[in-house]
């Protein structure tokens, strides 16, 4: 899976344009292929959606066969569509230029997923009789697909699946990496179903400036930080793209099925591929999608192919997922749910990228107590007021304050929480002690985190990387 992006993009209108081009040649095809009526229905939906952010980016309606020039969404003067233009999210870009970050509601809206509500997470509650988990409480995993077909089938004792993933692009990985994981072992723990983790070490070759050698070597280093996780090792499976792709018949054939039903035209509309790339990133997509059919794991769902997948992620990756599910009735699938994170903010702020290059932007898991810190206290982006005066007068700003926004992400109990941003939007807490309460959460953390990772040897990480048989309920 990608990393949360690097590197900056623009979208334009003549990739907004493609994508409908696209879209609207999988509608025209799946009519053709006689498909059933809900998927044509979610296929058409979706292409209205791309057509309404068209008309809002450009201030007129898509015309096929008249590409719009080369100019950014927005350029035509209009404020909305300048507005329209400042978020933008794909597997390998984030981009927003509000310090409070990505406005996720219109994000639904374009993406055509749906809210996480009050109802959904209470009927959670129901069917696992657990707490729901923090990120669900507090809108961290805020958007999903399909999750009530996951819970009719828990409810009704059929199996489902868990499945997510990591692109292994350097050795160390940061807090936001933890993100999808801490809440991918709750889930494992309250629903007790088993997990596949793909690393996709072949991505990092072909998107990064690795030899197979390092991006393998990464794989294997970040199972280790995914493992202290604490995932139960009867209960999971962890793969290397690099290695399990020859040793798995059922995961080729997939990815050969996929790749024959989606077309070079829907690609580019959807990951904004041009000439240029290499035939490698074209076809990987499919190599995401396959772990999506529960016949890509012989060894644990034997030939089964009816077991429908729960794909807990950050957002960014939907688009690879919305071509999984389009493609997935036509070759004989469910087609998989997803539980949607938001992005985790760098120290500088909601409007800037973490990178693995760029030590002081984020906090990562090798970090000493004193490296925590200094970072927080130098780097981590505050909300407060220029002066002390100021602050105890207005109060600080926890919608833009980072040391705030990851006290939301790691701090478990709500009421202490309510009440540290009550203290400080009324300026009774100043940045200084509310950056102080962040490190004395983080610095255990982590340092725990530490230490279960050192209990990791190399004969744990092949254990769970070595395909086998794996024990859950519903067998």
């Amino acid at each position: 899976m990608a990393d949360m992006p690097s590197g900056e993009s623009c979208t334009s209108p003549l990739e907004l344009f493609n994508s409908i081009a696209a879209q609207g040649e999988l509608v025209r095809s799946l009519k053709a292929g006689n498909a059933p009526k809900d998927e044509i229905e979610s296929a058409v939906k979706m292409l209205l959606s791309l057509k309404m952010n068209y008309k809002t980016a450009m201030g007129e309606e898509y015309k096929a066969g008249c590409p719009p020039g080369n100019s950014t969404a927005g350029s035509n003067g209009d404020p909305d569509a300048t507005k329209a233009s400042e978020d933008f999210v794909d597997p390998w870009t984030v981009r927003t230029s509000s310090a409070k970050g990505i406005d996720y509601d219109k994000l639904i809206v374009q993406f055509g997923s749906s809210k996480i509500d009050k109802e959904l997470i209470n009927r959670i509650e129901r069917a696992t009789g657990q707490r729901p988990h923090r990120f669900l409480r507090r809108g961290i995993f805020f958007s999903h697909r399909d999750m009530n077909q996951i819970l009719d089938a828990y409810e009704n004792k059929k199996p489902f699946y868990l499945y997510t993933g990591r692109g292994p692009s350097s050795e160390a990985m940061h807090l936001g990496h933890l993100v999808p994981f801490i809440f991918t072992k709750w889930l494992q723990d309250v629903f007790d179903v088993p997990l596949v983790i793909q690393m996709s070490d072949d991505e990092k070759y072909l998107w990064k400036d690795l030899t197979l050698e390092q991006a393998y070597s990464y794989t294997v280093e970040n199972a280790k930080d995914i493992i202290a996780c604490g995932f139960d090792v009867n209960k999971t499976f962890i793969f290397s793209d690099l290695e399990y792709m020859g040793q798995s018949p059922g995961f080729y054939k997939n990815v050969v099925k996929i790749q024959k039903h989606v077309t070079f035209n829907q690609v580019k509309g959807i990951f904004g591929f041009t000439d240029s790339d290499c035939i490698g990133k074209i076809s990987f997509p499919a190599v995401q999608a396959a772990p999506s059919f529960s016949n890509s794991f012989p060894k644990i769902f034997r030939d089964r192919t009816d077991i429908q997948c729960l794909i807990p992620c950050a957002i960014d990756q939907d688009p690879y997922f919305r071509m999984t599910r389009d493609v997935a009735p036509r070759i004989g699938h469910p087609k998989p749910a997803l539980l949607h994170s938001t992005f985790f903010p760098a120290l500088q702020g909601a409007q800037t990228k973490m990178s693995a290059s760029d030590p002081n932007s984020s906090i990562f898991l090798t970090d000493t107590a004193k490296q925590i810190k200094s970072k927080v206290n130098k780097h981590a982006f505050s909300g407060g007021r220029d002066t002390v005066e100021e602050h105890r007068q207005f109060g600080g700003n926890c919608e833009v304050d980072v040391s705030f926004m990851y006290l939301t992400f790691f701090l478990e109990d709500d009421d202490s929480l309510e009440q540290i941003r009550k203290d400080y939007t009324s300026g009774a807490m100043l940045t200084g002690e509310l950056k102080k309460t962040l490190i004395d959460v983080l610095q255990p953390l982590i340092a725990e985190h530490q230490a279960r990772r050192k209990a990791v040897t190399e004969e744990t990480v092949k254990e769970f990387m070595a395909p086998r048989q794996l024990s859950f309920h519903f067998q």
